[in-house]
């Protein structure tokens, strides 16, 4: 019995103990759970603070990789990856056809086969003397090269200028500057592909220094002509030429100014001249002349023609034709021969501070009307001394060289809108312009005179006729009259030489007879081909 007691009680004793264990027990498990609990609201508290963090972060990194991209290089990864990201900059912008963007690969693989490299040869060399600029830098009109063997001093001799031109037409033509082909006697041109033609000058315009020439050939890669209005100040340009006789050279600026004015063509003779350049910054030096201004499109916008320099080289500023013009002069040189000029019939001058305050001008927009010609197209039409030209056709005017090259590309005949400004008054007059000699109508170049010397007219031989005969140069008799070849050549002779010179041009013919004085020795082929010399007196 006692031990049955004594059993029950250790038992009781057991179960009490146990029963603090679970409640002991009991206690920890929910002290843990509570604590879990909290760690896990602590740990989502923490997730939230951490996720808005990382987006801010991620969003403060995609912006500055945003402006790294546009501004700069990223400072990681190999100079090759550097130059990778960078050539998606340079690559060809995609433009529906209309253009190559920054890829100045494409641009160049498309101008450099349509410049050419020209070699003029002179029967007697002129001298190149500077012209005088302003602020004290010269700038010389004949900036091509020249052959340094040459003694400049000597009054004749053998000499030769190099320059660069633009083929604007697959069958030939050839746009340079006058002042590269002036008084050549052989106009030698090389094409990118080496190969070689002579060519035949198509007609020249002293007052925009300006030349169209052509070769004998078909299929050529030209140039497309673009828009030197829309040019903007700068724009990224290319200029393609020969300098320093280093053929199919590029080299890349920007367009550095607008209109510019340089004091170079003018002269007595040459009162006339249009100036209103398109300044770049491109590299050009001797033998640039001729050659092309490029845009990111691939297009001319301009003829390189002069640079400014105290050394005779590149110093940062180069001068080119606007292309606009440039378009004019050539059409008119083709179907005309010469230069269809026409004038607005003013004396102008650029509008100053102290000018506008005499003139009581609210602005210094436009160009002032300082006189008006007798009988002139501007008085015809109603324009008055003291207006302001403000436009021409909606085209804004601001300098005298911009209304000279606004009133260049037209024609003697053409009407244009003239929108003035009289004592603050908006006036748009219609002109209808006249040309050099006072009228309204257009005149063909006289191509007899230009081409005859001596009573004996020449003309150019065309590539099949110089295959058919043999030759690689000479000019043919067109005409004879009164003089001393009367009877002694005929028409359809083939003139090669002149006193043992080789005869490559009407300009060459001309020059080497000029200039000669008692018998001359002629040389050449008969109409049937065969092989002839003609001695004769100038003086019979």
């Amino acid at each position: 019995m006692f031990n049955t007691i004594l059993s029950r009680k250790v038992n009781r004793q057991k179960l009490f103990k146990a029963k603090l264990r679970y409640k002991s027990n009991q206690k920890k498990i929910g002290t843990s759970f509570e604590s879990i609990k909290k760690r896990i609201n602590y740990t989502n508290s923490m997730k939230k603070v951490f996720g808005i963090f990382a987006i801010a972060l991620c969003g403060g990194l995609v912006a500055l990789g945003i402006n790294g991209v546009v501004n700069k290089f990223s400072d990681s990864g190999s100079f090759e990856e550097m130059q990778s990201k960078h050539a998606k900059f340079a690559s060809l912008i995609e433009d529906g056809g209309k253009g190559y963007g920054f890829d100045f690969v494409k641009v160049s693989e498309v101008s450099t086969p349509a410049v050419v490299h020209i070699k003029s040869h002179f029967e007697q060399v002129k001298s190149s003397n500077p012209h005088g600029g302003g602020n004290g830098q010269q700038i010389d009109p004949f900036e091509f090269f020249r052959d340094h063997g040459m003694d400049f001093d000597m009054p004749r001799g053998p000499g030769m200028a190099a320059g660069s031109g633009v083929i604007i037409t697959q069958d030939g033509y050839i746009v340079t500057n006058n002042h590269v082909v002036d008084n050549a006697s052989k106009i030698e041109v090389i094409l990118n592909n080496k190969r070689t033609y002579i060519a035949e000058v198509i007609g020249v315009d002293k007052t925009t220094d300006l030349a169209l020439i052509k070769i004998d050939e078909k299929n050529l890669n030209f140039m497309s002509f673009g828009n030197s209005d829309e040019a903007k100040v700068g724009q990224w340009v290319l200029a393609v030429g020969n300098p320093m006789n280093l053929t199919s050279t590029v080299t890349a600026g920007i367009i550095s100014a607008k209109g510019r004015s340089i004091d170079l063509l003018r002269s007595e003779d040459n009162q006339y001249a249009i100036e209103n350049f398109i300044q770049t910054d491109a590299a050009i030096n001797p033998g640039n002349s001729g050659g092309a201004l490029v845009n990111v499109k691939g297009e001319l916008i301009g003829i390189n023609t002069a640079i400014a320099s105290q050394t005779g080289s590149y110093t940062g500023y180069g001068f080119a034709v606007p292309v606009n013009l440039v378009k004019k002069v050539m059409d008119d040189l083709l179907k005309f021969g010469k230069v269809q000029r026409a004038v607005l019939g003013v004396a102008i001058q650029e509008i100053t501070q102290e000018i506008a305050e005499i003139e009581g001008l609210k602005d210094l927009n436009g160009v002032l009307v300082q006189e008006v010609s007798e009988g002139g197209s501007a008085q015809k039409a109603g324009v008055k001394k003291g207006d302001v030209i403000q436009k021409i056709n909606g085209v804004a005017i601001n300098s005298v060289s911009g209304l000279q090259e606004e009133i260049g590309k037209f024609r003697p005949g053409d009407k244009i809108n003239v929108q003035v400004n009289r004592k603050g008054e908006a006036k748009v007059i219609q002109v209808t312009l006249k040309g050099l000699d006072g009228k309204e109508s257009l005149s063909m170049a006289d191509k007899n005179d230009e081409n005859t010397i001596k009573g004996v007219e020449f003309g150019n031989l065309s590539k099949e006729e110089k295959d058919q005969l043999g030759l690689k140069n000479g000019v043919k008799v067109v005409a004879v009259g009164e003089g001393p070849f009367k009877g002694k050549l005929q028409v359809g002779f083939v003139i090669t030489k002149i006193d043992k010179q080789a005869i490559y041009s009407i300009q060459n013919a001309k020059s080497i007879l000029s200039q000669a004085d008692g018998a001359v020795l002629i040389e050449g082929k008969n109409v049937d081909g065969t092989d002839a010399v003609i001695g004769l007196k100038l003086g019979e």
